[in-house]
């Protein structure tokens, strides 16, 4: 996910088409492994300057930026660095799409043939291949570190992974036949809010605005916390316009605006006098959502998830937060 100075330009949505490919991925994961003994991997984060958690990745030997996107639900890497990375296209033989559509359009599958993550190795991993445009380029700093690619929800719940919003750091487990949790978990002066997953891999947390009952998605990969605006709207909460706008894989801009909400609860925790953007979330959340019972107000995200302590444990399906 790329922004324009500091608020998000929010790009992946994947559809109901992607779920099938997402189901067989976490039903038969292909691991490999580094160093048989490890049944848990720690790995540092760097945060970029547009607020993404990246990770050192190798791809088929070659090194890589990937930022873990909570809000992703499956793998991505840039499309102009699919030849570099040496990716091939999907085959009949590996079962699967050739193609999945993202926000009304199509993008093409490929496969890594070796996918290594510290210590773990991940073969012949399906990815998507998406074009991050040059808003990412654009919103970097001079000689900051380009994005290659994202780490979403199809290896996140198969290593179930503990992610560290505050700490930048990312736990993996291994051994998928290993039992018990992550050790040294600290989990004192943390309130655990659990999270629904859609059978589209995106994460939820029940909350509220202004005392209305609202949903969150889970999104470490947008920069702030975003609300819809049709949600804004009818809660007749004031909100004033920016120079900022955002942008989506296969959608056009749209403008941003910010609103002061009184009161936003996530779980048991509540946030008082908390700045939000608003945008049209229309095409990046999907199946009726918005207009749910309750709606899906919004993006839980990066900078929300920093401040409070975040950490999403993926194998138990619980966010904490201070």
């Amino acid at each position: 996910m790329t922004i324009s100075n500091h608020f998000v330009r929010k790009f992946l949505a994947i559809s109901a088409a992607v779920a099938a490919l997402l189901l067989e991925l976490a039903a038969a994961p292909r691991f490999a492994y580094a160093r048989a003994t490890t049944q848990f991997e720690a790995l540092p984060l760097a945060r970029s300057v547009q607020n993404h958690l990246l990770v050192r990745a190798f791809i088929n030997g070659k090194a890589a930026w990937l930022t873990v996107d909570s809000g992703a639900p499956v793998s991505a890497i840039a499309l102009n660095r699919s030849q570099y990375f040496r990716l091939k296209p999907a085959t009949a033989e590996s079962k699967l799409p050739a193609r999945v559509q993202i926000n009304g359009a199509f993008n093409k599958v490929a496969i890594a043939r070796e996918l290594r993550i510290g210590g773990l190795t991940l073969v012949d991993e399906p990815v998507v291949t998406i074009d991050l445009g040059g808003s990412v380029r654009a919103a970097r700093r001079p000689h900051e570190q380009e994005i290659d690619g994202i780490i979403g929800a199809d290896i996140l719940f198969p290593t179930k992974a503990v992610l560290d919003c505050e700490r930048q750091l990312l736990i993996l487990k291994t051994d998928p036949d290993v039992l018990g949790s992550v050790p040294g978990f600290d989990r004192r002066g943390l309130r655990a809010v659990p999270i629904q997953v859609s059978d589209g891999f995106n994460l939820y947390v029940n909350g509220s605005v202004n005392g209305k009952p609202a949903r969150l998605m889970v999104d470490t990969g947008s920069f702030t916390t975003l609300l819809h605006h049709s949600f804004i709207r009818r809660m007749r909460i004031a909100t004033r316009e920016t120079q900022y706008s955002s942008s989506a894989v296969n959608l056009k801009d749209r403008g941003v605006r910010v609103a002061r909400i009184r009161k936003l609860s996530v779980g048991s925790v509540d946030i008082i006098g908390k700045e939000v953007g608003v945008i049209d979330l229309e095409g990046l959340i999907h199946d009726g959502l918005l207009d749910g019972s309750p709606p899906v107000a919004g993006l839980l995200g990066a900078e929300t998830l920093r401040r409070h302590h975040g950490i999403i444990d993926f194998g138990t399906r619980t966010l904490y937060l201070r």
